[in-house]
């Protein structure tokens, strides 16, 4: 195993490193500039930078200035945030949540605020390295309990960061007594369809040093379903799907990922739950063991946890209307309302008039992202590959 020195490059920041980031993003232009642009008042920018002086610990970040954040975030973009199975995990035990993947920043973001407010200590947060694009985010992401995950590296670099990786997400979760989220893949669901890469459990399974079954035993995986009324950037998920079915080269700039971090925080989200399943016990990995070679195993894990995304997934009238009209059928009337219906056809018409595009292929991916979700779940025990 590396030593935890080797962590260095990828690690959160640790409280006696915090007041030295504060002076770094205060001494930063950029994030200067990012300042005046989001808070505007002279006097209300001054608060923050001496509030900035007198952070000392990740704590004191956490509670001053992303929590407030957060809960602002929510109550101007979401009706509802609710939270459910709590009861599944203890609060002295640590847990590697692999959750489906909405958005870049909320998804994780809005679990540490509903766990904090019931008692739970916030967790580690995977964050792509694609997405640091300016120190001030890398400094600010890494105060606030995340970790980088490397993207877009040559492949031998790519084998040493996936163990060592690997090694810091196990050393975390055993010894260090921290939980961590991260996605069940790499980039967000595009298309609705939450699936787990054996990639990621491959990954994992890296720094096993035990059996199958004991190794992913003492991770304690929870899988966790994010489920979203309103897709937080659902117009920018149909433009980029367009954008690849007529160039299969396309690749999103580093300006894409960071208009989508803005549209998902301040888009209307309408209700939004989290629900976290049971942790994958020693029968369950026992049952799983018993499949030919050790990649029938992953897949299968992975399709076990699909299976508990899929039937937390809190589905809404949205899913339902929407599966109806992509199918022209009447098979779940009776789970919304005409007003209802009438609603999400106006979203539809709104958020599909900021996408350039072809409005009939543009209304079959918006409605298939919706609609997907209730497909996955009525054809949860069916192998992932299946496609709507």
């Amino acid at each position: 195993m590396p030593a935890v020195s080797d962590f260095d490059e990828i690690r959160p920041y640790r409280d006696e490193e915090v007041p030295e980031i504060m002076n770094r993003l205060l001494e930063d232009q950029v994030f200067a500039r990012v300042l005046k642009n989001v808070f505007v008042d002279e006097s209300k920018i001054q608060e923050i930078r001496d509030a900035m002086m007198q952070t000392k610990n990740v704590d004191s970040f956490q509670l001053t200035f992303m929590v407030p954040f957060l809960e602002r975030i929510i109550s101007s973009s979401i009706s509802q945030m609710t939270v459910g199975g709590l009861e599944n995990l203890e609060k002295d035990k640590s847990y590697l949540f692999i959750s489906n993947h909405r958005d870049i920043v909320l998804d994780s973001a809005l679990l540490n605020v509903e766990i904090y407010k019931n008692g739970y200590k916030t967790t580690e947060i995977a964050i792509g390295s694609n997405l640091l694009v300016y120190q001030w985010i890398e400094d600010v992401s890494r105060i606030n309990r995340s970790f980088i995950v490397k993207r877009n590296i040559p492949v031998r670099q790519m084998l040493q960061s996936s163990h060592l990786l690997s090694e810091y997400i196990r050393h975390t979760v055993t010894t260090n007594g921290n939980s961590i989220w991260i996605a069940q893949r790499e980039g967000r669901s595009k298309d609705g369809l939450d699936q787990t890469s054996p990639a990621l459990l491959k990954m994992l399974n890296i720094s096993n040093k035990r059996k199958f079954v004991r190794g992913f035993q003492e991770l304690s995986i929870v899988p966790m379903s994010i489920s979203y009324e309103i897709e937080p950037c659902g117009n920018e998920k149909v433009a980029e799907l367009l954008k690849r079915q007529a160039d299969p080269d396309f690749r999103k700039t580093e300006k894409d990922d960071l208009l989508s971090m803005v549209s998902g925080l301040k888009n209307q989200k309408g209700r939004v739950h989290i629900q976290f399943g049971t942790p994958i016990d020693r029968t369950a990995l026992k049952s799983i063991s018993k499949e030919g070679n050790i990649n029938d195993r992953l897949k299968r894990l992975a399709e076990y946890i699909d299976v508990a995304i899929y039937t937390n997934y809190r589905l809404s009238p949205n899913n339902y209307i929407a599966y109806d009209l992509y199918y022209d059928c009447n098979t779940y009337i009776d789970k919304y309302t005409l007003d209802e219906q009438k609603a999400f056809i106006e979203l539809t018409h709104q958020r599909l008039k900021l996408v350039d595009e072809d409005r009939k292929e543009a209304m079959e991916l918006w409605l298939k992202m919706y609609a997907t979700p209730v497909y996955s779940y009525e054809n949860c025990l069916r192998p992932p590959q299946s496609e709507i």
